[in-house]
């Protein structure tokens, strides 16, 4: 769908993999500014029900490619193009309206931790490293971007991050919040499809309001207004009857709410 991302469909799963391995997966500014573009019609897609990212190869993305950061045209902000489209490309993540997991291996560096801590959910494996690098090369990390990584780890794993650049392993990545399960390597590509299809057979109507009332609580909203309209909703549209009458016959319910 562009250069350097792909996007396969099996079901009512869509993966999007950021294929660029020969760069350990690292983003140019094209990649940053097609991404929401990729995203948009899987958002609107109603048999598309779960989101996997993932990277090709040995790692899941490398962040940013360094050759781009200074390559904008305003000399007094040359990062201001690339900015731009980076917080878009982590917003049309953020809120991706369906449930989104990254899938990583090795290296999830800088941009490649903003693309996973955009996502609702991370499963790694024991290959993974993990590391937020403006300290290394004088950039200013944005808000929005620390808050995502502040949301995860708290404040002062946020600190420690950004002030060393040092990598975390797969076990402090757990330890710390920043991923929620390490799975051995050859069970994350299984175990992540298994735990898709979960989802994906989940109540989309359910996962949205879930999306939608933590992003609300989390911005210092109570999430009261986001909960009862969702709550209208699933009475209109007869997911809760479904799920209540699954339950008493014993069957798993057949959820029809695609938004």
């Amino acid at each position: 769908m562009a250069d350097h991302i792909a996007v396969a469909r099996d079901g009512h799963v869509a993966v999007l993999t950021i294929d660029r391995p020969e760069k350990r997966n690292a983003m140019t500014a094209g990649m940053w500014a097609a991404l929401p573009g990729v995203l948009a019609p899987l958002a609107a897609d109603p048999e598309v029900r779960a989101l996997v990212v993932t990277g090709a190869g040995p790692s899941f993305c490398a962040g940013a490619d360094i050759s781009d950061l200074l390559g904008g045209p305003d000399p007094v902000d040359p990062m201001a193009g690339l900015r731009r489209d980076n917080l878009a490309a982590q917003a049309a993540l953020r809120e991706f309206p369906k449930p989104t997991v990254a899938m990583i291996r090795g290296h999830c560096i800088g941009g490649g931790v903003e693309i996973a801590a955009s996502c609702d959910l991370r499963f790694a494996d024991p290959t993974a490293v993990f590391g937020v690098t403006p300290a290394k090369v004088g950039i200013v990390y944005t808000p929005s971007s620390t808050k995502a990584l502040l949301d995860l780890v708290g404040p002062s794993t946020t600190k420690y991050l950004l002030f060393s650049g040092e990598l975390l392993d797969a076990a402090t990545a757990l330890r710390t919040g920043l991923v929620d399960r390490v799975v051995a390597a050859d069970e994350l590509e299984p175990e992540v499809r298994r735990f898709a299809d979960v989802l994906a057979s989940r109540s989309g109507l359910t996962q949205r309001s879930t999306k939608e009332v933590v992003a609300d609580l989390t911005a210092g909203g109570d999430g009261e207004a986001a909960a009862g309209r969702w709550y209208r909703e699933t009475i209109s549209a007869g997911e809760l009857a479904e799920g209540v009458a699954a339950f008493a016959e014993r069957r798993p319910p057949r959820f029809g709410w695609t938004g």
